[in-house]
């Protein structure tokens, strides 16, 4: 069993920066690849960022360059920093994480291939 919980969500203005958080709780002995996923109001949910068990990191095209996705295993505690975040930033952001998802390549990744989901956390960028 795993569980998430994400912590860190704010409302911010643009140009601001924000660490979002998740819990790790699972088998010690657990691979899991993570990610880092959001949903706009009326949109659908995207990717944002994932981690794989080898430290292999992606980025959706928007973030790339200002989002940074990581990982401290002492802590068991996977962050995602946000800095020069925009409007279009906003969103409920979730973390995510599967055993099973590491077998796919890492760019191929969709949220359907994650079992274990956080609760969520708001994030508000103001213009």
């Amino acid at each position: 069993q795993v569980q998430l919980v994400e912590s860190g969500g704010s409302s911010v203005q643009e140009g601001g920066s924000l660490t979002l958080s998740c819990a790790v709780s699972a088998h010690p002995r657990s691979r899991l690849c993570m990610g880092w996923f959001r949903q706009a109001p009326g949109k659908e949910r995207e990717g944002v960022a994932s981690l794989d068990t080898d430290g292999n990191t992606r980025y959706e095209d928007s973030v790339k360059g200002r989002f940074t996705i990581s990982k401290d295993n002492a802590k068991n505690t996977l962050y995602l920093q946000m800095n020069n975040l925009k409007p279009e930033d906003t969103a409920v952001y979730y973390c995510a994480a599967d055993v099973a998802v590491c077998l796919v390549e890492q760019k191929y990744w969709v949220g359907a291939d994650f079992g274990y989901w956080g609760q969520g956390t708001q994030v508000t960028v103001s213009s």
